[in-house]
């Protein structure tokens, strides 16, 4: 199996490329800094300097990856913004930052990972139930959930798109404790990724367009 992961210098991705490497598959991962792509190259990854934030470093990623075949490609790179719990708007800066990592990233890749899918490929993104409206009860951190509902819809108009080449999917990955999720948050980022790492090996055709969660469970948009 070929697998390309991006944002992949600690967490949920650097996780998810332990955990691929593991049971013997071949990976590419990115990093933003050499700290980043060391921990990479430790785990056997073939380690890409990418930043999806800024422009020229994202337009170079086709480039890096051309005639890769990938399997599987995860979208991983995310911020988490301020944790506000009111309707205050965020700072410009703030919103910048949580906008051009978690939307505009995704946006900027998706189109150059297409171009070296392996026939029958998966495209996935990694989402929260945060991003979920029709199963929200409870507002807290409006800019995190306004950056995964928007990149949500990036996902599924890719599925739309690609669908005759690839399965794209959405992926909430659980309340993980990681340092965006925090001490307190559900389960240890190794049951997350080895949860989504089987949903993700067992997906199917009829999967496109899906949003679901580590577990394989549905979420509503």
């Amino acid at each position: 199996m070929n697998v390309l992961v991006i944002g992949a210098s600690r967490g949920i991705g650097l996780e998810f490329v332990s955990q691929f490497r593991a049971s013997g598959a071949k990976v590419t991962a990115t990093a933003r800094d050499e700290a980043g792509l060391a921990r990479l190259r430790e785990l056997g990854a073939t380690a890409l300097t990418l930043d999806v934030t800024d422009a020229d470093s994202s337009a170079g990623l086709a480039r890096q990856i051309a005639g890769a075949k990938f399997d599987l490609a995860i979208v991983n790179a995310g911020a988490g913004g301020p944790r506000s719990g009111g309707l205050e708007a965020p700072s410009e800066a703030d919103f910048d930052h949580v906008m051009h990592t978690n939307v505009l990233g995704p946006m900027r890749v998706i189109p150059q990972i297409a171009e070296s899918l392996a026939p029958g490929g998966t495209v996935a993104v990694l989402s929260s139930v945060m991003g979920s409206m029709g199963s929200r009860t409870a507002a807290g951190m409006s800019l995190y959930r306004a950056s995964k509902a928007a990149v949500n819809s990036v996902l599924k108009d890719a599925s739309l798109l690609l669908g005759s080449q690839a399965v794209c999917v959405a992926l909430h990955p659980g309340w993980v404790r990681t340092d965006m999720g925090g001490s307190g948050a559900d389960i240890d980022v190794a049951t997350s990724v080895s949860g989504m790492k089987k949903v993700l090996t067992g997906l199917q055709a009829k999967d496109n367009g899906a949003f679901v969660d580590y577990q394989g469970h549905a979420i509503p948009w």
